[in-house]
């Protein structure tokens, strides 16, 4: 396994600067995803790891050796793509062994080395058959196991489950898991899916036009979002965010006033924060639908997804969030309904964007 560093990574086309000054040390055999919007910059620099997009300015080091300006086949990387490019006149077995035979490996190293990714990815029974003949999901498998017979130091996944779908991005997904759990490989994954990276990752790097917006694990990008963007961007439904004004308090914990007037102290220091505008940040976990609240509002739209209830609800100044009900609430459209915000559990950004957390 191959650790991999970006030392002041940037890319530019032109005049148009795509990622400004990137650096970032990916840690061996780790399962690290890119995740952001598209156009952020994140499947420009794993080309740019890749070398298949040249650096602008920086220093790309895997495992511990300079490799900027070499060609991608001097770099012992394998990348899967978000299309197949699978050959359609080889059998399955001929796309696995292509590459092995470019470099003159023996025939008895390429057979073992097909047989066992074969077993690994469950495609025993199809290496004969050429890839008209398989499934989409089948198809993305055979990449990822032309990837794996070159055995390299890390692998690169650029968006491969975006053209399956639901429940075979579900399963393969889970493959993909159980992969890097048998190899323990560095895996590298760009990815605009907030599922896919939160079920993968070691580590997540939320990115927004080209720059590093967070690195953590997944739980704690979701429990402690370091921008209101990371907020808003990880988590089903998205974080509701309500204008927020400061309060004075006798007590040492941060008191807000939302624009309906209502009132509620968080668990966030006081003295953490100014006096200007704030924004707070609830997730709908966080904002239960409890007819005891004096905190009103009109139910909009129930969704009613199995294992939880949301509800869209509007608030007597306008404004709507989505709050969660018990999943057999009896709740329709229309109801009028109260509100209970977990206090312990309210995200503050102040006006850059930056978040505040109780301890």
């Amino acid at each position: 396994m191959a650790g991999i560093q970006l030392a002041h990574i940037q890319k530019r086309y032109g005049t148009t600067e795509v990622i400004p000054d990137f650096s970032l040390d990916i840690e061996p055999g780790e399962f690290l995803v890119f995740l952001g919007p598209s156009g952020c910059g994140k499947s420009t620099l794993l080309r740019m790891i890749a070398g298949l997009e040249p650096v602008s300015d920086g220093e790309i080091r895997i495992a511990d050796q300079p490799v900027t300006h070499l060609p991608p086949g001097a770099r012992n990387l394998a990348m899967v793509f978000q299309h197949y490019a699978l050959y359609p006149h080889m059998t399955v077995r001929e796309n696995m062994a292509f590459g092995l035979k470019n470099i003159g490996l023996a025939e008895a190293e390429i057979e073992r080395r097909i047989t066992e990714a074969a077993r690994m990815l469950e495609l025993d029974k199809l290496l004969a058959r050429k890839p008209i003949q398989l499934s989409g999901g089948q198809r993305q498998r055979v990449a990822i196991g032309r990837a794996v017979v070159k055995e390299p130091g890390a692998f690169l996944f650029d968006e491969p489950l975006s053209n399956l779908d639901a429940a075979l991005r579900n399963r393969t997904r889970v493959e993909l898991a159980r992969l890097h759990q048998r190899l323990k490989t560095t895996m590298v994954f760009v990815t605009h899916d907030q599922v896919e990276a939160m079920t993968l990752a070691t580590r997540i790097v939320v990115m927004n036009q080209g720059r590093i917006e967070q690195v953590g694990s997944p739980i704690e990008i979701y429990r402690r979002p370091a921008t209101k963007f990371v907020a808003g961007f990880i988590g089903s439904p998205a974080m509701n965010f309500i204008d927020a004004a400061p309060i004075a308090s006798d007590n040492r914990h941060l008191t807000v006033r939302l624009p309906d007037g209502t009132e509620l102290e968080t668990a966030i220091n006081a003295d953490q924060l100014g006096n200007g505008p704030l924004v707070a940040g609830v997730r709908a976990e966080s904002l239960q639908i409890d007819e005891s609240s004096p905190i009103r509002g009109r139910a909009d739209v129930i969704e009613r997804l199995g294992e939880r209830t949301l509800a869209y609800v509007t608030l007597r100044d306008g404004a709507v969030v989505v709050a969660e009900a018990h999943r057999e609430s009896p709740i329709a459209s229309g109801d009028h309904v109260g509100l209970r915000f977990d206090t312990r559990n309210i995200h503050i950004f102040d006006q850059a964007g930056r978040a505040w957390h109780g301890n």
